[in-house]
């Protein structure tokens, strides 16, 4: 069997990508259609490398895919969660021809590719018709949780089509063409041994595994499909149906000798994924002279010009367990103490007293910067701490987009939701207690004696809106502190709060009352006499404006903080944040209505 080489890392690939490009933006698209072209193995990689090269997600896609959150702060955050924008069909995008485009090329390679058949062996065809069916259910999947009813299409379109004046399909009709998809592909896609880092069975069993949970568990927590406010029909699967189906392919990959990488740290600032099983599938950079291909997300979060200065908050930290396995007693704990005695992964996430960075030559404590931060906190997850990745922005770290931990997780909770709420000991142990034993956390069994309950987590989820959130069991409690503590800011989170229907903790953030993040919190000594971090001395005054609002040392960029209790307390900064019930979905664009009313509007839009 032909090996393929990886298209990130060869410069001879990119050439055959950039050709491969010439035919997916071919005008007119039916040249494409050549009878020179599906009739070979070779045609099939051209055009799946293409598809890889064109879609697979980005280091910001991934790596600063929790920037709005209700565990991040932001300087402004973004317009579908401002008041002030009044956001509507007018604003929304994602319905454009370059919109489809993406599932136009997945269906073009299929209903092309049959002039190969003969000329390659069946395992081959059907693997790359897996392929094909894997991207055109990628692109669905994200679809369906923009707008939930979408038109569903299995065909290349002509002018002349009836799909582009009919209405949309109903949700559960597409989820399930989109399991069929995927079905296909952990079925006949091929193994990772000759196919390593491009769509395979691996990352086919896998994405299955997150679809299949995100659509069984927001069928579970919403009790209406958002596009109508209507109840579910079943007619295409229930949530059960789909919660079974991410269990049985993420048992798939848990039968296949797949590891935990030994450090969790490393696989976020590592140059090369290309040994560690963990990266199922993952996005390559290098800086070479000859190949420059970079990201830039240690700037991302360490600058205050070039982004919304994304923050971590003091909920994300009281997530955190102790690495004896136990909740904190309290979050007014002081920044240079807080990271003490706690689950290492806070410290390989936010920047804890030494950590450090290489300045000139010189490696030294990293300070801590209030022009990059609007908490107090800084994110230390995706750095490399390296002065040319600050002065240039260019990082060739690796991305991860699909570890195995993130397998393990949606295994866990899966079978919990369907075992109403309890996991067996077994389970437990080869999943979220696995990951707790790598990171260096007790491992407790939420439903063994020992294990003592976190009423802070409790009361978090218990302000959520969504049906059956008020009495979560602890397992379930406990498998969603695990999604934060091992998979925050890699583009999860978002996903997690619309499916369990608690996105208005987004707007909540820490209570009702409050329109602000809490960040560190500070004694009134602290705010008096200021307080050190890593070598540097932070002093608090006021703005002039307010007794109450606080300017932090020489930084005048900011006086949005207050402080929780007066004098002392949480710091505070302030935006007012908005959620509706609507915002499960987003609305069908205006001009896409324009162009076919049948589309109709989502409801509440």
């Amino acid at each position: 069997m032909k090996s393929i080489t990886k298209i990130f890392v060869l410069a001879s690939v990119s050439l055959s990508v950039a050709s491969c490009e010439k035919f997916l933006d071919a005008q007119p698209i039916n040249e494409i259609s050549s009878e020179a072209f599906f009739v070979r193995e070779a045609d099939f990689v051209m055009y799946s490398n293409g598809l890889l090269d064109l879609y697979c997600p980005s280091a910001s896609t991934v790596g600063a895919g929790d920037n709005y959150t209700d565990l991040t702060a932001s300087k402004s955050s973004t317009d579908f969660y401002k008041p002030g924008a009044q956001w509507d069909a007018t604003k929304q995008g994602g319905w454009g021809v370059s919109d489809w485009r993406n599932i136009r090329r997945a269906n073009i390679m299929l209903r092309d590719m049959v002039r190969a058949q003969g000329n390659v062996s069946e395992d081959i065809y059907n693997h790359y018709a897996g392929v094909a069916r894997f991207w055109r259910a990628y692109f669905y999947f994200a679809k369906v949780k923009n707008f939930s009813n979408v038109p569903w299409i299995d065909h290349p379109l002509d002018v002349e089509d009836a799909i582009l004046y009919a209405p949309r399909d109903d949700r559960e009709f597409v989820m399930s063409k989109v399991l069929e998809d995927l079905n296909y592909a952990c079925t006949y896609c091929l193994g990772q041994e000759n196919y390593r880092n491009v769509i395979n069975r691996m990352v086919a069993l896998a994405f299955k595994s997150r679809v299949c949970l995100y659509e069984g568990t927001f069928r579970k927590y919403h009790s209406v499909n958002p596009a109508t406010n209507q109840p579910w029909n079943n007619q295409y699967g229930t949530a059960e149906d789909f919660l079974q189906e991410a269990v049985n392919a993420a048992q798939e990959i848990m039968k296949s000798g797949i590891q935990l990488h030994g450090d969790y740290h490393s696989l976020f600032v590592s140059t090369n994924l290309e040994n560690i099983d963990e990266a199922i599938w993952y996005r390559e950079y290098l800086t070479s002279e000859s190949l420059n291909v970079w990201h830039d997300l240690t700037l991302q979060y360490n600058t205050s010009t070039a982004s919304q200065k994304v923050s971590p908050t003091k909920p994300l930290m009281n997530m955190y367990l102790k690495a004896d396995g136990t909740p904190i007693e309290t979050g007014e704990v002081s920044l240079n103490d807080e990271f003490k005695d706690r689950d290492p992964r806070l410290a390989a996430t936010v920047q804890c007293p030494g950590h450090t960075w290489t300045m000139g030559g010189v490696t030294s404590p990293k300070p801590l910067r209030f022009s990059w931060t609007v908490t107090g906190y800084m994110f230390t997850k995706w750095n490399q701490e390296l002065e040319e990745n600050y002065i240039n922005g260019r990082n060739d770290n690796w991305i991860p987009i699909i570890r195995y931990a993130e397998v393990l997780l949606n295994y866990a909770e899966a079978k919990a939701e369907l075992n109403n709420g309890r996991l067996d000991e077994e389970d437990w142990n080869k999943t979220v207690g696995a990951l707790r034993q790598r990171a260096g956390v007790t491992n407790i069994y939420p439903e063994g004696g020992s294990y003592k309950e976190d009423t802070w987590l409790k009361d978090y989820y218990a302000r959520a809106e969504g049906a059956a959130v008020t009495n979560l069991s602890n397992t379930i409690l406990e498998i969603r502190r695990e999604r934060v503590t091992e998979l925050f800011l890699e583009g999860r989170r978002v996903d997690d709060l619309y499916r369990w229907h608690c996105a208005n903790l987004i707007a909540d953030r820490a209570d009702k009352n409050d329109t602000g993040w809490r960040g560190l919190y500070l004694t009134a000594e602290d705010v008096k006499n200021g307080f050190d971090f890593n070598g540097e001395h932070f002093t608090f005054t006021s703005s002039g404006t307010n007794d109450n609002n606080y300017m932090i040392g020489t930084n005048t960029s900011d006086n949005n903080w207050t402080l929780s209790d007066g004098d002392h307390g949480y710091l505070i900064y302030h935006q007012n944040m908005i959620w509706d019930e609507k915002r499960y979905v987003r609305p069908i664009p205006t001009s896409a209505i324009t162009l076919n009313p049948n589309l109709g509007q989502n409801y509440g839009w």
